[in-house]
């Protein structure tokens, strides 16, 4: 961390502490995540850890936070990734105060979310975590898709996943249900995340009614101000039956 300068602590999460950090070699600034006591934790956890640096080490694509590299110090383990001045998505929507995004907007960044699905999706990766939060926007306003923390490389594309993980709120009926689920379940997961831009809150309420609304699929419509055909994209991705929510590349 000796090459390093601290410029501001950006979060806290289960496993450590995000840094907003300032290169001495190149004057740039960089996030670290910072996993502590990597020596004393499980293996489970330490194997997480890792396996998020080797899913980012082999991403590369202009939607998808870049990773730059991974080092262990003092018994911590350090991930070094690109900075996104932006903020993430949740901000955003947050910072609109109720006042509607445009469609062309809500458009423009769900299509870059898609290209980064689709990449990692080509790849059998199933992201398993998407949702405001996770989804940054740059300096210029492109959108990056970021915490690959739980993101599992798939052997097949058509092997199933069968741990529930993910954020209560964005968790698709096939994981509520406890049913296997395959990368139809980040559909549903954008979907969920199209439903917040649109309404600037999310599809499903309180944490009580959660998993009976999102099995049985309902939400409050969005504004008559967004095109029929949003709409209706919106609802083929939340859709309940997973084989008929569309695929990132249809």
């Amino acid at each position: 961390m000796d090459k390093y300068e601290t410029v501001k602590k950006i979060g806290q999460g289960t496993f450590g502490t995000t840094i907003l950090v300032k290169s001495k070699e190149d004057g740039h600034q960089y996030v670290i995540k910072e996993i502590h006591g990597i020596s004393r934790i499980f293996t489970e956890e330490k194997q997480k850890a890792q396996q998020e640096v080797e899913v980012l080490s082999n991403l590369s694509h202009p939607n998808i936070v870049q990773y730059k590299k991974s080092f262990e110090d003092k018994g911590c383990l350090y991930i070094v990734m690109d900075y996104c001045e932006g903020g993430d998505l949740s901000k955003k929507i947050k910072s609109q105060e109720g006042k509607l995004l445009s469609e062309e907007q809500i458009l423009d960044w769900f299509v870059q979310i898609c290209l980064a699905l689709k990449h990692i999706h080509d790849r059998n990766i199933i992201h398993r975590d998407i949702k405001p939060q996770n989804i940054f926007l740059t300096k210029d306003g492109t959108v990056q898709l970021g915490e690959f923390g739980i993101a599992r490389v798939l052997n097949s594309t058509g092997e199933l996943a069968t741990t529930c993980i993910g954020t209560p709120l964005y968790l698709s009926p096939e994981i509520c249900e406890n049913k296997p689920y395959d990368n139809k379940s980040d559909i549903w997961a954008v979907g969920c995340v199209l439903y917040e831009m649109c309404s600037l809150k999310p599809a499903a309420g309180i944490i009580e009614e959660l998993c009976l609304k999102i099995v049985s699929g309902s939400y409050s419509p969005v504004s008559e101000h967004y095109s029929q055909e949003l709409r209706s994209l919106l609802a083929q991705l939340l859709n309940c039956d997973p084989t008929q929510r569309p695929s990132v590349s249809s």
